[in-house]
């Protein structure tokens, strides 16, 4: 049994959660990789230490001192170091970085420095070896990651090894520093468990998993208890706080199960993704078909009228075509028989908008061409709904009984989500009900 974790900027923040990490890590014998990002807040005034880093380039870059800031990033990690009584030489490594930025360090090298920092000294708090990301992580010239190099040095260097990694960065071949963009921790962590075909990669942040529905508009949401990788895709895309895809796909590929987990409440199960998951296996609630809802606002729809349009060979490909040529993407393409309508973003429509509908009427000669504006898109997601044909009933009719007015609705033959259009206003109200009805 293998574990890769990776530890969020929370998790590395103070000694306090360094201790919290320690303990984590030795209450299980399999977790042997640990992948670790710069300190992040303390608290709500505090600051990142990569924010600080950046800052610090940005005053080398225009000739300002940054001695207060850098300063700043001394103190907080010499503080984790002396409050932990370890007895790494971070004087010397901090005085060598300050060297490098005065001799021109590149922005990417010196925003990498603070997982490297925290990994230097979480390496030697677990007792486990240190391996700089430039020994494995291979970048291409284009900015991808060279995986099967990649993944060949990880194992050579992991073998009969406990290791420690410092996230967010790799090298180009010719050994210059490139970091991922922000949140790249994750992308290297799920890297590593991929690599070392791990049983299981733990993501560990300051939530007990991912949340059912934003707690921002739902009061206090339930965590998911499981997930697969297709429905966080479906909850990604419309909008939902969770991990990037690119932070997915490497474990998703192996289907490695990712468990997300709160370093403060350890004990926590957390949201577990997997490929697929035995429903008679139990865990979730069997009263629940929802796995969770997501949405987005800002949405206008193109209505394109025109009798005939649904027996019209290339009408619809030519649709695609001017908005292609104009640079919108298309959500949702819900449609009657002589009508086809297009959801795109409301913001990227309106600066291409008389082009749009000239094209339109130039190259189809519709009947009419409608756009409505200010709809919103929220969708109930959840592997569990399909063959339930009560689950669109119940949500007609929750919808229906606080005023809602459906605007749209989009169901595919997976039957993996519920997607419904309503006015701009009314989506708050309408994530609520959803959750209120399927959830509480």
């Amino acid at each position: 049994m293998l574990k890769v974790l990776k530890f969020g900027g929370s998790s590395m923040a103070s000694a306090a959660q360094y201790e919290k990490v320690k303990a984590i890590v030795e209450q299980d014998a399999a977790r042997t990789v640990v992948v670790v990002s710069a300190a992040g807040k303390r608290g709500k005034d505090d600051h990142k230490i990569t924010d600080l880093l950046y800052l610090c380039h940005a005053h080398v870059r225009y000739g300002v001192s940054c001695d207060a800031v850098f300063g700043m990033i001394c103190q907080r990690y010499l503080e984790i170091r002396d409050a932990l009584g370890l007895q790494t030489d971070l004087e010397s490594e901090l005085a060598a970085i300050r060297t490098e930025m005065e001799n021109g360090m590149s922005e990417a090298a010196l925003a990498s420095r603070g997982e490297y920092l925290s990994a230097r000294l979480m390496a030697d708090y677990l007792g486990f070896d240190f391996v700089d990301a430039t020994e494995w992580l291979r970048f291409r010239m284009d900015g991808s990651v060279d995986r099967e190099w990649s993944y060949a040095a990880l194992r050579k260097l992991a073998a009969g090894r406990k290791l420690v990694i410092p996230g967010f960065y790799g090298a180009m071949a010719d050994g210059s520093i490139r970091t991922f963009t922000r949140g790249g921790s994750d992308i290297t962590g799920a890297l590593a468990a991929a690599a070392l075909d791990a049983d299981v990669y733990e993501n560990w942040t300051d939530v007990s998993g991912i949340l059912m529905a934003d707690p921002r508009i739902v009061e206090d949401p339930e965590p998911i208890p499981r997930v697969t990788y297709s429905e966080l895709r479906e909850l990604s895309y419309l909008g939902a706080q969770v991990l990037h895809e690119d932070t997915i796909f490497p474990v998703a590929e192996k289907n490695i199960p990712l468990n997300i987990r709160n370093t403060n409440d350890p004990s926590h199960p957390g949201t577990l993704i997997m490929e697929r998951f035995d429903e008679d296996a139990g865990g979730d609630d069997e009263r629940r078909f929802i796995t969770g809802i997501a949405g987005k606002k800002d949405y206008s729809v193109v209505s394109i009228s025109k009798r005939g349009l649904s027996s019209e060979v290339g009408a619809i490909r030519k649709v695609f075509e001017i908005f292609e040529t104009l640079g919108l993407a298309v959500e949702y393409t819900p449609n009657g028989i002589d009508t086809f309508s297009l959801v795109v973003s409301g913001s990227k429509l309106e600066k291409v908008l008389h082009s749009a509908i000239s094209q339109l009427e130039e190259k189809l000669a519709p009947d009419r061409v409608e756009v409505t504006k200010d709809l919103a898109i929220v969708a109930a997601v959840g592997r569990r709904m399909a063959n339930r044909p009560e689950i669109p009933g119940r949500i007609f009719t929750a919808l229906g009984r606080e005023g809602i007015r459906i605007r749209l609705i989009s169901q595919g033959p997976c039957e993996v989500n519920v997607i419904l259009g309503v006015d701009g206003k009314d989506f708050a109200a309408a994530v609520r009900v959803l959750y209120d009805s399927f959830v509480k």
